[in-house]
């Protein structure tokens, strides 16, 4: 999987750039876009295709290797210990060879990941967001943070108290639900761009900007790896 600051190429970007200062020139609100990598580790889901990976070569191992025969007289036969130490290896073995590939590709993981999980760790990591890049420290509290995590495909709006007063809980929800739906369809620059000038229109109206609104965060798009 890509990590969040390889999606975009360089004209994407200044897109993206482009609509964050479109969408407040509507509005004295801050609106910040964020692209993570992931939100949570889920070593959870490594373990469980660990473990299967580990049942199914000892398996395999149970069915190739020969049943230990009782016969002093024969010779080349696997002993009952040797078959039981091939089958633990083959547990071992398939445990950590599972767990890498879980590691590596992402959609194994998260199909052993429970969707309810990954949408609490990513508003859990939005909301740490919002706090680590000071959206909250606005002079108005208007700060919007945009946030979206690429390997838990899930978005998350987190706004500051004037925003969430002003606009309300109903509207920033319709606008998750919008950005999601843009994600899904088509390309993810053009569905971030449509998004934040959204935003900025709807913000427009209840946050109107003022003669001397002064921007206090980097109209950028911040990306987390």
């Amino acid at each position: 999987m890509k990590k969040a600051s390889e999606i975009f190429n360089d004209e994407q970007t200044k897109r993206i750039n482009d609509a964050i200062i479109e969408a407040e020139s509507h509005t004295s609100a801050e609106i910040v876009p964020v692209l993570a990598t992931a939100s949570g580790r889920y070593d959870r889901a490594e373990d469980m295709l660990g473990l299967w990976f580990g049942l199914i070569l000892a398996t395999v191992a149970y069915l190739l290797v020969p049943n230990p025969v009782d016969d002093p007289n024969s010779w080349g036969q696997t002993s009952g210990i040797a078959k039981l130490s091939i089958l633990l290896g083959c547990i071992v073995a398939g445990f950590i060879v599972g767990a890498v590939v879980a590691s590596r590709v992402g959609w194994l993981r998260r199909l052993c990941t429970p969707r309810q999980q990954m949408s609490d760790e990513v508003q859990l990591r939005a909301r740490a967001v919002f706090f680590d890049n000071r959206v909250h420290r606005t002079a108005g509290g208007s700060g919007l943070l945009v946030y979206m995590s690429l390997y838990e495909h899930c978005a998350a709006l987190i706004a500051d108290e004037a925003v969430t007063e002003k606009l309300g809980q109903a509207a920033l929800d319709e606008l998750c639900a919008e950005l999601t739906a843009s994600l899904r369809a088509g390309d993810m620059s053009e569905a971030i761009c449509k998004t934040l000038i959204s935003a900025g229109q709807r913000l427009g109206e209840v946050l109107p900007r003022q003669d001397d609104d002064v921007n206090e965060l980097p109209d950028m798009l911040v990306t987390l790896d």
